[in-house]
């Protein structure tokens, strides 16, 4: 990825300082103009030009160079506008961090053997694991469902977006929910920018049900870490993060289940 890394800062380097104006809190640009930065700079552009962009987005820091003009407190992220269009523009954040002091909360591992045996490190085995032993269920309370795996589609002023998993439930009320899951394994991160494509997912999809964006993390091969979401005019702000261990269920001691009992009476 060093290598890879190198020349794609430079064409987004290239291509923001010859948008950007002091003062500008949105940069616009098209993926054509790669093309052109690369050209400019005589840089080879993979096959797969829009890597350049997902790499930025989902697995690495912008350039140092776009960063420092960003105003105390806000960072540049890339989002989409449409068709092969995107901007960078200021948010609070670019990334979800795990909290590393968050108690993780033993589950006993349903993963059937074989499944387990040949999953790897990566979104699907991860999405296996929170299929398997419920953890969708359990992390938000409500009765779910998979409804499509690997969504891809088209949503106004966006253009097109992926969500990893698409869940249906309902609660003990009747109230029924969308639970549109972003999953990352390996060195990939949770972007805010694909939260609020999911919001926008949601509302151009299903508008009639209850949207509670989830991202699904990777800390180590059985601890997962999962989020929920809301927005509102400041912005996407975390609802609730759980850290979950997967264990044999052996491995559950008498411990454990008693410490577990009373704190599910004291929050009743």
């Amino acid at each position: 990825m060093k290598k890879d890394g190198s020349r794609y800062s430079k064409l987004l380097e290239e291509i923001f300082a010859r948008n950007h104006k002091p003062g500008m809190d949105k940069v616009s640009f098209e993926r054509e103009e790669l093309v052109q930065a690369a050209k400019r700079l005589r840089i080879k552009l993979p096959k797969n030009i829009g890597d350049v962009i997902y790499s930025f987005r989902y697995r690495t820091d912008l350039p140092e160079s776009i960063q420092k003009s960003a105003p105390e407190g806000l960072e540049w992220v890339i989002r989409p506008t449409g068709q092969a269009r995107y901007e960078f523009s200021l948010a609070k954040a670019a990334r979800v961090s795990t909290n590393p002091l968050l108690a993780a909360i033993k589950i006993p591992n349903a993963i059937p053997g074989i499944i387990s045996q040949y999953s790897l490190r990566d979104e699907q085995g991860l999405l296996a694991k929170l299929r398997y032993n419920r953890l969708l269920d359990i992390f938000s309370g409500v009765v779910c469902y998979s409804l499509q795996s690997h969504l891809r589609t088209t949503v106004p002023d966006m253009g097109q977006v992926e969500t990893d998993e698409i869940y249906v439930g309902t609660d003990k009320r009747g109230a029924q929910y969308v639970f549109p899951v972003q999953a990352k394994g390996g060195n990939d991160q949770i972007g805010i920018v694909q939260i609020e494509q999911d919001f926008a997912l949601c509302a151009s999809k299903f508008p009639q049900l209850i949207c509670r964006p989830v991202a699904a993390q990777f800390i180590e091969d059985d601890l997962i870490a999962l989020f929920s979401f809301d927005m509102d005019e400041q912005g996407i702000s975390i609802l609730d993060e759980k850290h979950y261990r997967l264990i044999d269920p052996v491995q559950m001691t008498e411990d454990d289940i008693s410490r577990y009992r009373q704190e599910a009476v004291r929050s009743s």
